[in-house]
């Protein structure tokens, strides 16, 4: 079965941090590129961070560049994003996606990813 599962969400304090995982079976993983995007109540999902398959490339969202580091384990078939100095605003619920474009601009898109997980709640209390 091809699926990817998120791990990690939870409830934080403004400033802390969180390691979210992404899980992926079924599928060719380590030939695609993997994408993080979130979505908070009442707005439209949008891009975090990207990986490229060989993890020599990564993309991110101005708003998270400096705060959040995307990385892969091929070994274990997962991607991590890890979220440091986490504010208010960080809260959403965050996805990661698998795409087989290479990483640039196009894999900003949600619609150039091909397979999804489910989601996992990132809380940041103020």
């Amino acid at each position: 079965q091809v699926q990817l599962v998120e791990s990690g969400g939870g409830l934080v304090q403004a400033g802390g941090s969180l390691r979210l995982s992404c899980a992926a079976s079924g599928f060719t993983f380590s030939s695609y590129s993997v994408g993080w995007f979130r979505q908070a109540p009442g707005k439209e999902r949008e891009f975090v961070a990207t990986i490229s398959w060989s993890g020599g490339s990564t993309l991110y969202a101005d708003s998270v560049k400096v705060r959040f580091a995307i990385s892969r384990d091929k070994t274990k078939n997962t991607v991590y994003l890890q979220m440091n100095s986490l504010k208010a605003e960080d809260t959403a619920v965050y996805y990661c996606a698998a795409s087989l474009w290479p990483v640039g601009s196009g894999t900003q898109r949600a619609s150039a990813y091909e397979i999804w997980g489910q989601g996992t709640q990132v809380t940041v209390s103020s």
